[in-house]
């Protein structure tokens, strides 16, 4: 029976390391898509690029967050559940300050829009 269990857990290991592996690499690919994205608008002088880059950041980090919830299925002692975690709150932590950020800019934007808005229409009236 022991033995069963050993052959279960590391099957379970094995399937749960795969699939934080490609969490991990979903990750790495919105982060490397959301980059090069970000450095073409820069490039414009876009002035949505800080969103956009951090809208990305957020969506990439949302991706490593739920690899690291799947590695708690699979840990073993309490250092690596420390470990687990501690990766868990910082990621959430730049989560949180990632959205903060976006909220921040897309506010500053619409600020923007809306000082031009006015401005264009008193140029129109007489």
């Amino acid at each position: 029976m022991r033995h069963i269990n050993e052959i279960l857990h590391e099957t379970l290991a094995g399937l749960v390391n795969m699939f934080v592996i490609l969490l991990e690499f979903m990750g790495l690919i919105v982060i490397a898509y959301s980059g090069r994205k970000a450095f073409i608008e820069w490039i414009k002088h876009d002035r949505q690029t800080r969103l956009h880059l951090a809208e990305g950041l957020a969506m990439a980090l949302e991706f490593k967050l739920g690899g690291e919830i799947l590695r708690t299925v699979v840990v073993r002692d309490m250092t690596e559940i420390l470990q687990v975690g501690a990766i868990i709150l910082l990621r959430a932590a730049l989560t949180f300050l990632i959205h903060w950020e976006i909220k921040n800019e897309a506010a500053e934007i619409e600020k923007e829009h809306s000082k031009i808005k006015i401005a264009e229409s008193t140029e129109k009236q007489p």
